[in-house]
């Protein structure tokens, strides 16, 4: 993006403007984009929500609009986690409808039916009882992984 009602750079840090900004002055927004036959623009997730699973890298964004199809699942955030071989590997969190279970191997047998690349399966599935949201609606999954952190402590203490 670039335009002359957009910011020049971070005060005081030119390592963060530096990276914010190609060479030639444009925005870098983080954005994934794609345009398609007609010349318009989809957005198709942000690359900081890429996941790089020993060198494989792909967007969640998929398998979470595929998972919130199942009759069970309310909502769903697909996060990394960190991994010492791989790097990362991914943890989904689901909240469920009222009534409704939805464990690993549900998940599992949804996405297989749906023919969704195993590239793309996530390793831990949590279910937690409310998705932290910002007020315009949008996951919060800085504090997903702070709950993840949470409870990967908790299991180690009870060890």
């Amino acid at each position: 993006m670039r335009g002359c009602s957009l910011f020049a750079g971070y005060l005081g840090n030119p390592q963060a403007t530096a990276a914010a900004f190609t060479a030639d002055g444009w925005f870098r927004t983080g954005d994934l984009a794609s345009l398609d036959a007609e010349g318009n623009l989809r957005i198709a997730g942000r690359t900081k929500e890429i996941i790089n699973r020993g060198g494989v890298k792909f967007n969640p964004l998929d398998v979470e609009h595929l998972l919130i199809t199942h009759p069970a699942v309310e909502m769903c955030a697909i996060i990394p986690m960190p991994d010492p071989v791989l790097g990362e590997r991914a943890c989904c969190f689901v909240t469920l409808r009222e009534g409704r279970q939805f464990g690993f191997r549900a998940m599992q047998e949804w996405l297989e039916k749906h023919a969704m690349s195993k590239v793309k399966w996530p390793e831990r599935l949590e279910v937690i009882d409310a998705m932290p949201m910002t007020p315009t609606r949008k996951v919060i999954k800085s504090a997903l992984v702070k709950e993840l952190e949470r409870r990967c402590y908790e299991a180690q203490q009870q060890q």
